[in-house]
């Protein structure tokens, strides 16, 4: 049985927790394949908010097994947070939630590390969520991180004190003011281990191979969006794991010759939280509509999000790296009221017109086309149908299919797992 992967399209925030959610019934495996605790997915069901940051999306489903696997970072302090969330609502994952061995350890000098950083850095910080992702993947490169699979072994105690003492050596070479008490630190870091030791660990390539031959259904998950990947984003200002699908094999250990569907999440506009450069961005009254409408505010940073028009330029470059087989558009209902809708089509680069993603977006470089497309007024939050989306929804939608000719097959209007519309396609 092949796997089907779920990506965000764009700088993250896409709504793919949600997407997760709904698609979830039709899934045996919900799996995590990259990233850590600075992703924020958020589910709205039966009139309540859940933000999952680690925890696959599909936690919420009874008979759904939630895969956290070797790509993802644990920062076991923030786990243990979510699992006493999910004890308050009455969540069994003792049953449903299973972590790879391979999995990378957060340290809370890790943290350190990252908070020295980005300080040391002034004006030319990248935007990081200060989790200690960064530091712990360099780790993982380096060869001297902690995998949950450590924790089994009598000398893990050694090998986490060897590495927090190198950490803290660092922490003074950046020479920034850090004020920290990693006694009090640890205590809370020892006891949330205790809390890990005692879910179930998988050696989970093994178990996924097991799952295809049985024939069960899984769906990888992704964290953050395409234009944060390490290789293929915004650099330097992306994340530091692959977030496209090529990072689903080896944050899972499946062939490439496995992968299924490819399901692309998008907004209907764009956004971004942090720094780097963003062609379409918006410092108008549209710009403050949407982030207003839209309550753009990131999940895990709490920080506002930068609003801009459509970026098919950018859209149109994840879907190829990515194989995407289907689209699904969120946020549809945010641009209801406006009266005329913009959409990058090319960009004047250098003096050129391109249709094709380069190698630098800097404003300097890069300037947006944009085609003007007919708004809607209509409120689309209580439509459940696709024969009740107005006629201007329906020709901006088709236009976006003919300019990426792929599928939009779900259409979001709404927080809830209840205000989704599935386009027949």
């Amino acid at each position: 049985m092949a796997v089907d992967l779920l990506l965000g399209l764009q700088w993250g925030d896409e709504g793919k927790g949600k997407i997760v959610d709904v698609l979830t019934s039709n899934y045996n495996i919900i799996a995590r394949f990259q990233g850590g605790p600075n992703a924020g997915h958020t589910l709205v069901f039966n009139g309540k908010k859940h933000v999952l940051h680690t925890i696959p999306s599909g936690i919420f489903h009874e008979d759904t097994t939630n895969l956290v696997g070797n790509g993802v970072v644990i920062d076991p302090v923030i786990f243990k947070s979510e699992l006493d969330k999910l004890e308050d609502q009455n969540v069994d994952y003792r049953k449903s939630l299973v972590i790879s061995r391979k999995a990378h350890i957060i340290l809370p000098t890790h943290r350190l590390l990252d908070a020295a950083s980005e300080a040391s850095k002034g004006k030319a910080k990248i935007g990081s969520t200060l989790k200690g992702i960064g530091p712990t993947y360099m780790d993982k490169t380096g060869r001297n991180g902690i995998r949950v699979g450590d924790l089994e072994l009598s000398d893990w105690k050694e090998r986490y004190r060897a590495l927090a003492n190198k950490h803290e050596s660092m922490i003074s070479f950046y020479n920034v003011d850090i004020e920290y008490n990693l006694k009090e630190l640890e205590t809370e870091f020892f006891k949330a281990i205790e809390v890990l030791k005692s879910l179930q660990f998988i050696d989970s390539e093994e178990y996924i191979y097991q799952a295809q031959k049985s024939d069960k259904t899984i769906l990888a998950e992704g964290a953050q969006g395409s234009l944060l990947d390490i290789d293929f984003g915004t650099y330097p200002f992306v994340t530091s794991s692959n977030t496209t699908a090529a990072g689903a094999c080896t944050g899972l250990g499946v062939s490439p010759n496995k992968i299924g569907e490819v399901f692309g999440i998008f907004k209907a506009y764009t956004t971004r939280v942090g720094s780097g450069p963003f062609p379409t961005e918006l410092f108008d009254k549209d710009g403050e509509d949407m982030a207003r409408i839209g309550n753009e505010f990131g999940a895990t940073t709490g920080r506002p999000r930068r609003c801009g028009w459509l970026d098919l330029v950018a859209l149109r470059y994840a879907c190829q790296v990515n194989g995407v087989t289907q689209l699904m558009m969120m946020k549809g209902d945010v641009l209801s009221g406006f009266k005329t809708l913009k959409v990058c089509t090319a960009y004047k680069y250098k003096g050129d017109i391109i249709q094709h993603f380069p190698y630098n977006i800097e404003p300097e470089n890069v300037e947006p086309i944009y085609t003007e497309v007919e708004g809607w007024a209509e409120d689309l939050t209580n439509m459940s149908d696709a024969s009740e989306m107005p006629k201007a929804l329906n020709d901006y939608i088709d236009f976006l299919e003919k300019e990426l000719e792929i599928p939009i097959t779900i259409v979001s209007v709404g927080p809830d797992r209840k205000q989704t519309i599935f386009r027949n396609k």
